[in-house]
């Protein structure tokens, strides 16, 4: 055997033997929020939400754990949401609701908790006049 191939294969075995023994530190993890926190973050969300352009109504009943929101829209008669989420990414409170009733056909509110001003703030894409509006809902206290 020819004595570079024989060194290198040697040495090839010999690098994979020591990484194989080499203890890597265990990974470390983020230890998951509990969902009392979750619930205790997402709790502000409930109530009623009148928007001041228009009077439109975000009515949010309840937020799971994991962000679902048991919410519907009122313009002016009940609508339900197809898609009514919130996110928690750290200090802020993120919101997502679609649409999809007659008229709407995917609509999006996309908003931010204002804890500041109790409100929340963001962007309405209506789709079926293909524009988005700046919004602003605020809670009823009522």
């Amino acid at each position: 055997m020819n004595p570079i191939l024989f060194a290198i294969v040697s040495l090839s075995l010999f690098i994979n033997l020591a990484l194989a023994q080499t203890q890597l530190p265990p990974p470390t993890s983020v230890p998951p929020a509990t969902e009392s926190a979750a619930k205790a973050a997402f709790g502000v969300l409930q109530g009623r939400w009148v928007r001041v352009q228009g009077g439109y109504v975000i009515t949010i009943n309840s937020v799971d754990a994991d962000g679902r929101l048991d919410a519907s829209y009122a313009n002016p008669r009940p609508l339900p949401f197809h898609t009514a989420v919130a996110t928690s990414d750290g200090n802020s409170l993120k919101l997502f609701f679609e649409l999809r009733a007659a008229g709407y056909n995917g609509s999006t509110y996309t908003l931010s908790y204002d804890a500041a001003n109790d409100r929340l703030i963001g962007v309405y894409d209506q789709v079926v006049v293909k524009q988005k509006f700046e919004v602003v809902f605020v809670h009823s206290k009522s």
